[in-house]
């Protein structure tokens, strides 16, 4: 996998995937929608880490800086 995804994205992704947990387990969130952003924190979280989004490939995106 070629990364797709740079630093900056990657501290995004990662800030909403803590909110999002945040949510979920204070019980700000609840029920059906609390588990859809749980979910989507984790791919938020799990894209970050290796620096890949299936999505960005899908359209031809980058964030990574050129080399």
């Amino acid at each position: 996998m070629k990364t797709n995804v740079g630093s900056t994205d990657k501290i995004i992704r990662i800030a909403a995937a803590v909110v999002f947990s945040v949510l979920f387990f204070t019980g700000t969130v609840t029920g059906t929608l609390g588990i859809v952003l749980l979910v989507a924190g984790g791919i938020l979280l799990a894209t970050s880490l290796i620096s890949f989004c299936p999505l960005y490939a899908l359209f031809g995106m980058n964030t990574c800086p050129r080399k």
